[in-house]
């Protein structure tokens, strides 16, 4: 399955690709994420807890996140396990680009799910997909906002 959309977010790009690094921002970001922590320089692992319709998993996860073409791109790829459930896999490209109102980041994921998850089908999974991704992008730009105004008082 793969996801594209965009976000403006009224920052500025280094700001927006510093954030995608910060591992406290992105678990304020992630929907249902109970821990997330750096393992290694580009390298975390976290518990996710997402509800595909009737299916709860429990994810634990590998991610890799790749800077090296920051601030313009920024890319990670990951998998999780959430033991009977099921597996995913997947990875994102993140562009990011400067304009008038802050940073227009578009962003394209590809997933790959099996076992239980994949079951409850595609339409279900694809929906909650994107609905997870919306409130990723709300709880992103809510996070460096009020980021933002910690550091201007």
């Amino acid at each position: 399955m793969i996801l594209k959309e965009e976000v403006q977010i009224p920052l500025d790009r280094n700001t927006v690709f510093n954030a995608l690094n910060d591992p406290d921002i992105l678990q304020q970001s992630i929907p249902g994420c109970e821990e997330l922590k750096q393992t290694g320089d580009n390298q975390m692992e976290a518990r996710v807890v997402v509800k595909f319709g009737p299916v709860k998993a429990s994810f634990n996860s590998n991610v890799e996140l790749d800077p090296s073409g920051g601030p313009e791109l920024f890319k990670l790829s990951g998998s999780g396990d959430a033991g009977v459930a099921g597996f995913a896999n997947g990875g994102a490209n993140v562009h990011l680009q400067e304009n008038e109102e802050g940073t227009l980041l578009t962003y394209e994921v590809n997933i790959d799910i099996s076992g239980k998850l994949a079951q409850v089908g595609s339409r279900l999974i694809e929906g909650t997909s994107k609905r997870l991704a919306k409130k990723f992008f709300t709880n992103f730009e809510e996070a460096l906002l009020s980021g933002q105004s910690a550091a201007q008082t």
